[in-house]
């Protein structure tokens, strides 16, 4: 059995909408307040979006500072970290995170190695008419991990099919993975992007993180399990990623009609008590991933 302590992530709202779950934070107010509540409860990691996605990146970073600088006051040393934001280049794509991280406001960026086609089936269970694909060249790839490094940021990484894991393993190979780096393995219970049975993506069984294992071989990165569009607690993905090292995401991000995102922390520390496993400090963190220092 592995031990060591667990990093839990909490994704506290996502794309959900307040009439899809009306427990989903959304104004900055009631994502700090959240966040806290999250933090007291084991998450060390907080992911969110702001309020308004649709706006420049200044005013998109106004929002995030809203949401973020209360809680960094308050709990020193937590690891927040926002969304894509939306432009024509990656430039402006990411153009709020170097204004996060001159105010002190994250520890973290984030990194999406790949481009998949995220959605679910229509209601003819077939793929829908649409032309939406999540695109990340590589000239996009190169250009977040780079930022990262240079502001000392810890990319999270999202890991949507097998492909994005392979770049991963490649920046390590190379040495060009930035300090800080967290791997989260997502598997689709859901479309995520739209309604139907997922179109991307692997199922949350045992034998799809195992693939992922195998991938990951000795390679030391920090790795976590994550359920889109479903709940992680209802497979075996779980306890599964916390018998093999791994840590967990959780949050109503993922579970869009799950329950409070306190609770949905709570039962990962519950989960991680029952495997011998104790819920990871901030300080615990930091040496788990690896975290680079402010400068």
């Amino acid at each position: 059995m592995v031990e060591g302590p667990v990093v839990v992530e909490a994704a506290l709202n996502g794309i959900t909408s307040r009439s899809r779950n009306p427990r989903v934070p959304i104004s900055p107010e009631e994502q700090a307040a959240d966040a806290l509540a999250c933090i007291d409860a084991g998450a060390t990691v907080v992911h969110t979006h702001c309020a308004d996605m649709f706006v420049p990146a200044e005013e998109a970073a106004a929002q995030y500072l809203a949401a973020y600088l209360p809680v960094v006051e308050a709990r020193p040393g937590a690891v927040l970290y926002p969304t894509i934001g939306l432009g024509e280049t990656v430039e402006q794509r990411y153009g709020h995170v170097p204004i996060l991280a001159a105010a002190g406001a994250i520890r973290a960026s984030f990194l999406d190695p790949g481009s998949v086609n995220l959605g679910g089936t229509g209601p003819d269970g077939l793929p829908p008419a649409s032309d939406y694909v999540y695109r990340n060249t590589f000239a996009d790839i190169a250009y977040a991990t780079d930022l990262a490094d240079r502001l000392h940021l810890g990319p999270s990484v999202a890991v949507f099919e097998p492909g994005f894991l392979r770049v991963v393993l490649a920046y390590h190979a190379a040495g060009r993975l930035p300090a800080g780096t967290l791997v989260k393995l997502y598997f689709s219970a859901g479309g995520y992007v739209g309604d139907g049975a997922p179109l991307w993506g692997a199922p949350p069984v045992a034998e799809a993180l195992e693939l992922y294992l195998a991938m990951l071989g000795d390679a030391p990165i920090p790795w976590a399990v994550a359920v889109l569009g479903g709940s992680v607690f209802d497979t075996p993905i779980a306890q599964l990623a916390l018998e093999r090292g791994g840590h967990l995401r959780v949050g109503i991000e993922d579970d869009a009609a799950g329950p409070a995102n306190v609770q949905q922390v709570e039962a990962a520390a519950a989960l991680c008590t029952q495997v011998g496993r104790p819920v990871a400090s901030i300080t615990d963190t930091e040496a788990i991933l690896g975290l680079p220092v402010a400068h």
